[in-house]
């Protein structure tokens, strides 16, 4: 730092080289000083400026707002403009109260900035003003002399007080003019002009006995200041010894706070004399107002004590003079020197001059947080103090100059732990005994972001019931974030699922505040049985932090969908299909079954069959569970040969669903033998008799139909050669044509199936077969099923009797069959329903299908696997025997079932309306 000296002077140039030089001369003999100094007059107007302190330590006057640039000083004399860095004054400057009478009175200033911390040293030398005239303790002094006193003799006189210094301070003395005595001034040990009376011409009491001079004291200021005293002459007796002290100087300590009344020294004068002229009396001579308010002196025997507490931080040492004086008016002076002893009497303070006010959680150890200083007012090992921090905190104590210190940290600090510390500095002197204090600072620690969000669960299983009103809330999800403001300020998106990108904001949103997901639409179990969503939580922080978590929504069943009946179903045109029973059917004889599905899981799919109607009601019975139509017992004479059934399938959902099927039997061992049975009037309970009647006609003209292609087959074959096309349709068991019989567009639903029953009659032997089909194959594909040959079947895939869940309950005829509990494995079933008996068989087997395949086709295309298809022969009904496909798949030789029975089902005629 560059030394700078300034000065305000209000005088003229003379006067400028007489207060500087005292002040310039040591500047240049210790060479250049690192402080900033100034010189200014005392009494300066208030707002002066001093001098230009942002110039002077080459402070840009643009930081000067930023870095907080003030005065610490314990009575603010001067302060700093932020807005230019002058330095002006901003109270009253008294050098007399500042620095009494001390030569060069110096104010140290301490300049602090912050951004960097910096402490800048700075002195203002305040100059000397005569604005203090001399002046005297006593207006009037009364001296008595004696007429013997010799031309030549001296009479000490009080000294005046001027409380300017230097060319201001007092200069000399004059006494008025008389004819018996002069002025001399003498030079004290002190440093203290005393002027003496000297006797010029003896006395002569009788001529005048008394007589009044004016002393004039008088200074060197411009203008000149005088004070005057009145020096009283009273002209006594002969007295020529004065008293003597046994020491012209006494020195003497005492320490600080002793108690008032404790005695300091005694100083004791002798005289010559006799008689009055030997009686001598002790006084203070020249007393200011800090020696008599600490000090009394006992006039009689010169023992000087002490008055009120003697503070060594006050003031240290204390010089006076004692007067002696015997009865004859001689007296004669000593000086007393009296020096305070410091004892440990003051505890150090700590005064912070600089807090940030937040530090960052990020902030490197070693970053400066505050700036403090001690202060002690005893001395030497009294007044040395250090300082350490109380508790365990982050930070450490660096030591600076001038007894200033650093708060520093020393750690990592983490605001989510601890938001702010309250740290103890505790300082210690070094006297005995010590003495200490402690002051507190709160220092808070600010936030950055560097928590990410935290869900409140790993990830979310979620369960909503289907067909929920669109806009509902199904599930929210809570992230917390420890940071503050933006930091900590979550909110949510949806930022992945395994639905269609431009599809997901159809199904479900998320709100980014609360993280309420609602549901756009409402769901449907069928169509969508669960999905999966990644949710992301991110922050507001720079730069944002995000966690995700996972959320699985499960679509429940509710049941919303009647079940759906596959066999028996009318074909479009109204015509319904007869079930043949032959005669001789044992009690327990399989004679049909009904298949039905439901679209709904769980307990909603469980389906259980009951009879509503029946034209003989103990004939026949119906399993609960399975569906499948036994006889009862066997067919009496009095039994009719047509039988009605009207089943109902009711599913296991709250409140259930329910479809009915009609079934039509007719006791028969051939077509031939039931075609009158079909001609037969309706029975009068039947409804769709008058139906029944044409389609008996329709059968009868199809069967001449059916006659004439096979005559034209023989004689195109025996005009032909041998073509395995043609004598193809002569083999036993091979389908010769077939037409279309019941087609069901299951389309109402949600089943993505659609069946179609078709009725397939055997040149030599008549068979009849259930096949269904997927909906995706095309019309024109229908009319090749009878004429291409079919592919060998494929018996790679079985179901063992524990494998085979049922549709319509257990398998074999068992009646209390138990459905799966859970909604999945029921799913499942479903879908095996779906896909059973789907293929169109070969002309090898009795019912079209190699063992194990239910005639499954290649038209399903790769996504429908046999390994997802589950062996559902049971619900198919063999005709002509007491077994379904389950134990129909099982012969693989195609012969027809024992009995002759092959023929089990036969179109029905149309119904009379």
């Amino acid at each position: 730092m560059r030394r700078m000296e300034r000065s305000v002077n209000l005088g003229s140039r003379t006067r400028w080289r007489q207060v500087l030089f005292p002040f310039l001369l040591p500047l240049f003999c210790t060479g250049l000083s690192e402080q900033v100094r100034y010189s200014i007059p005392e009494e300066m107007a208030m707002g002066s400026v001093v001098g230009n302190l942002a110039e002077d330590l080459g402070l840009p006057v643009r930081d000067l707002l930023t870095r907080n640039l003030r005065v610490i000083s314990e009575k603010p004399y001067l302060t700093v403009n932020p807005e230019n860095g002058n330095i002006v004054v901003s109270d009253r400057i008294d050098r007399e109260l500042l620095c009494f009478q001390s030569p060069l009175c110096v104010l140290p200033l301490e300049i602090v900035a912050e951004n960097p911390l910096n402490v800048f040293h700075v002195s203002v030398v305040i100059e000397d003003k005569n604005d203090n005239p001399p002046h005297f303790l006593q207006n009037s002094i009364v001296l008595q002399i004696n007429e013997l006193a010799i031309p030549g003799t001296r009479f000490g006189l009080e000294s005046a007080i001027d409380e300017d210094v230097g060319p201001h301070s007092l200069q000399s003395y004059q006494l008025s003019l008389n004819e018996h005595f002069s002025l001399v001034v003498k030079d004290k040990a002190d440093g203290k002009d005393a002027p003496e009376l000297v006797l010029e011409r003896p006395l002569d009491r009788e001529r005048q006995s008394s007589q009044v001079l004016i002393l004039t004291a008088v200074d060197g200021g411009e203008p000149v200041l005088t004070g005057t005293t009145e020096i009283k002459i009273e002209v006594t007796d002969a007295n020529d010894n004065p008293p003597v002290f046994s020491q012209n100087m006494y020195k003497v300590s005492l320490r600080e706070n002793m108690p008032s009344g404790t005695s300091v020294l005694k100083v004791m004068a002798t005289d010559q004399d006799e008689g009055v002229n030997a009686e001598v009396t002790y006084s203070f001579k020249s007393l200011g107002d800090d020696i008599r308010n600490n000090f009394i002196l006992d006039h009689q025997n010169g023992e000087i004590k002490s008055e009120g507490p003697i503070d060594f931080e006050t003031k240290k040492t204390y010089t006076m003079s004692v007067e002696a004086k015997d009865g004859g008016g001689m007296a004669t002076e000593c000086k007393v020197i009296i020096e305070i002893l410091d004892e440990n009497d003051n505890a150090p303070e700590v005064v912070f001059t600089s807090v940030s006010s937040s530090i960052a959680e990020d902030a490197e150890p070693g970053a400066v947080v505050a700036l403090f200083k001690t202060y002690d007012k005893d001395s030497e090992e009294n007044g040395r103090v250090t300082c350490f921090i109380k508790e365990t905190v982050p930070f450490r104590i660096e030591s600076s100059a001038s007894n200033y210190y650093k708060l520093v940290t020393d750690g990592v600090l983490d605001r989510e732990q601890t938001p702010e510390y309250n740290v103890t500095i505790i300082a210690t002197d070094k006297g005995k005994p010590p003495l200490s204090s402690s002051t507190s600072v709160t220092l808070h620690v600010g936030d950055i972001n560097d928590n990410a969000p935290v869900f409140h669960q790993a990830s979310y299983l979620i369960q909503v019931a289907e067909n929920n009103p669109p806009g509902a809330s199904i599930a929210q999800v809570s992230a917390s974030d420890p940071d503050l403001g933006p930091n900590g300020h979550v909110s949510y998106s949806i930022i992945a699922s395994d639905l269609e990108p431009k599809s997901l904001w159809s199904y479900v949103s998320v709100n980014q505040d609360s993280g309420v997901v609602f549901a756009q639409r409402a769901f449907d179990h069928e169509q969508l049985r669960s999905f999966q969503l990644t949710l992301q939580a991110r922050d507001q922080g720079s730069p944002a932090l995000s966690a995700n978590v996972s959320m699985r929504v499960l679509v429940g069943d509710r049941n919303d969908n009647a079940p759906r009946v596959l066999y028996p179903a009318l074909e479009p045109d109204g015509s319904a299909l007869f079930d043949m029973v032959p005669r001789a059917a044992e009690p327990g004889y399989l004679v049909t079954k009904v298949v039905a599905v439901d679209a709904d899981s769980g307990h909603n799919a469980w389906l259980s069959y009951h009879m509503l109607q029946a034209s003989d009601p103990g004939l026949f019975s119906l399993g609960l569970r399975t569906g499948e139509v036994r006889t009862a017992r066997a067919l009496g004479d009095r039994d009719a040969a047509r039988q009605r059934l009207l089943v109902a399938v009711r599913d296991g959902g709250q409140p259930p669903l329910s479809a009915t099927a009609t079934l039509h039997l007719i006791f028969a061992d051939s077509l031939q033998e039931a075609l009158p049975d079909l001609s037969d009037d309706p029975l009068p309970s039947d409804p769709q008799s008058e139906l029944q009647f044409y389609l008996v006609v329709a059968l009868a003209l199809v069967s001449v139909l059916f006659l004439f292609v096979v005559i034209l087959a023989i004689v195109l074959r025996l005009r032909q050669s041998h073509s395995p096309a043609v004598s193809g349709c002569f083999q036993s068991g091979v389908c010769c044509k077939t037409r279309p019989g019941v087609s069901l567009n299951y389309n109402e639903g949600t089943l993505p199936y659609s069946y179609d029953l078709y009725v397939a009659s055997n040149c030599q032997k008549t068979s009849h077969f259930l096949t269904l089909t997927p909906e995706t194959v095309p019309p024109q594909d229908l009319s090749m099923d009878a004429s291409v040959e079919q592919a060998p079947p494929n018996t790679d895939w079985r179901f063992s009797q524990a494998q085979r869940p049922g549709t319509s309950g257990s398998q074999n005829g068992d009646e209390t069959g138990t459905w799966p509990n859970n909604q999945f494995d029921t799913e499942m079933l479903q879908a095996m329903i779906l896909a059973s008996a789907s293929e169109a068989a070969d002309g090898s087997s009795t019912l079209g299908g190699g063992a194990g395949t239910m005639g499954l086709s290649a038209r399903y295309g790769p996504q429908f696997t046999l390994q997802h298809v589950p062996d559902y022969r049971q619900n198919v009904y063999i005709p002509g025997s007491n077994a379904t496909l389950a134990n129909a798949a099982g012969k693989r030789d195609s012969k027809a079932p024992a009995g002759g029975n092959g023929n089990k089902k036969k179109s029905g005629k149309k119904e009379k309306k």
